[in-house]
């Protein structure tokens, strides 16, 4: 994948006091098929599979407020593009984990998320392009690697507005027909990638396959058994006070959904519990100049100046004594009021009832975070997503892949990949307003 892979999409909401609540999106361009053929698609680390839209799609737009072209993906077209078949072992892995279904002998799926958008498509076996860089040389080249993808052939909901509109979504979850585990059985990649998304101005980052490698990265395992990145939240601390939270409230069990980490998800989400201790504890942590407002269902704060040093320090406190520190940015979305003062509203979204919490964007970035899949394990660290990083490709290979032999690599590239990845760099990702 090229070097410019990520972009920032704001899509606006404007409530009370003309305050605007922000959508931020991140989406990358891949190079997939035979001539290789660019697609912009968004990242997501909450969901699996790499899907595109196909060329016989129902309800797929047709054009972009984004200023990018819009691309159909053509299977017929591409000389490396095969269908997969029910008999496929790359179909069985993925009913195993409930991304595939079989109808009349085609792999397909069909796909629901949050905002209530769908898609349904088949799947396909092609080329998925990549750029890597070696560590002795530090110099780039290209590779491919034979992968499954989806050929969405119908869309609804927010996935057919043309304001937004992308030509796919990259999920970079953990299951068996993710690229990641694709990549990682093949021997094609680590089993492992990081991300660090700059939080301010015009945006930023940086998307590896690989592990970011800083000292004082710190980690929490991920709760196994569990289809998202779950995380063990054990409490919340604002201005150093450990909040008065029953610590199940974040756990994941048969009726909670637990504690997911997804870079999907622009804002961040607390169950009820959790949030009206939050909201009521920083409320009384702000000087009484700072006065409070709600802005249709958001707790919002309006200050006579620019900065946001009236606000505490918040930290959230995870299994194995990793806690991930908090700026006030990193919990407050900044507004501009109609007579010119500015307004900070919480970033995050009660849930009623459901049992989730969700750390989005909003939570994750100028930070580097790390997605050790063979380690199961999440790490982090703030970091200035301007700067370089040092990334390592070695996989932690605790990890049980049962798919290693249905991949159909070749030993030639297998070797060839190890020894050129050093940084895998699918993208840089920018912002776009």
């Amino acid at each position: 994948m090229s070097n410019s892979l990520g972009y920032f999409v704001l899509i606006c909401q404007f409530l009370y006091l003309k305050i605007s609540i922000c959508i931020r999106l991140y989406y990358s361009k891949v190079k997939l098929g035979s001539p290789p053929k660019e697609y912009y698609v968004q990242v997501d680390t909450g969901s699996d599979v790499l899907w595109v839209n196909c060329k016989d799609c129902k309800g797929c737009p047709t054009s972009s407020g984004l200023n990018i072209p819009v691309a159909l993906y053509d299977h017929s077209s591409s000389s490396t593009s095969s269908l997969i078949n029910c008999s496929d072992d790359k179909c069985f892995i993925g009913m195993q984990s409930g991304d595939a279904e079989c109808s009349k002998d085609q792999c397909s799926y069909r796909f629901k998320y949050g905002d209530g958008s769908a898609t349904s498509g088949y799947y396909v076996s092609d080329l998925l392009h990549l750029e890597m860089m070696s560590d002795k040389t530090n110099q780039s080249s290209n590779a491919s690697s034979s992968v499954a993808f989806g050929c969405s052939t119908y869309q609804s909901g927010e996935l057919t507005m043309p304001d937004r509109a992308v030509d796919g979504i990259f999920g970079f979850g953990q299951q068996g027909l993710s690229v990641i585990s694709q990549l990682s059985s093949q021997g094609a990649a680590p089993d492992a990638f990081s991300h660090c998304l700059v939080g301010d101005g015009d945006g930023g980052g940086i998307l590896v396959i690989g592990q970011i490698m800083d000292p004082n990265m710190v980690y929490t395992p991920l709760v196994p058994s569990q289809q998202h990145y779950n995380l063990n939240l054990q409490s919340i601390s604002v201005k150093d006070k450990k909040l008065s939270i029953d610590p199940s409230v974040f756990e994941s069990s048969n009726n909670r959904k637990g504690t997911v980490i997804d870079s999907g998800t622009t804002l961040g989400y607390l169950a009820e519990e959790a949030y009206n201790a939050f909201v009521n504890e920083i409320t009384k942590s702000v000087p009484k100049s700072v006065q409070p407002f709600d802005a249709k269902g958001y707790q919002c704060y309006v200050t006579k100046n620019n900065g946001s040093e009236e606000f505490p320090s918040v930290s959230f406190n995870f299994a194995g004594d990793a806690s991930m520190a908090l700026k006030p940015e990193n919990y407050l979305l900044r507004q501009k009021t109609v007579d010119g003062e500015t307004a900070w509203c919480i970033g995050f979204q009660k849930v009623k009832g459901q049992g989730f919490t969700i750390l989005g964007d909003i939570v994750l970035k100028d930070k580097s975070i790390v997605y050790d899949l063979g380690g199961q394990r999440i790490g982090w660290v703030d970091h200035d997503c301007r700067k370089p990083v040092n990334v390592s490709t070695k996989s932690s290979g605790r990890r049980r892949m049962s798919n290693a032999s249905s991949m159909n690599y070749r030993n030639s590239l297998h070797n060839t990949l190890y020894k050129l990845t050093f940084i895998m760099y699918l993208a840089f990702l920018l912002h776009l307003l």
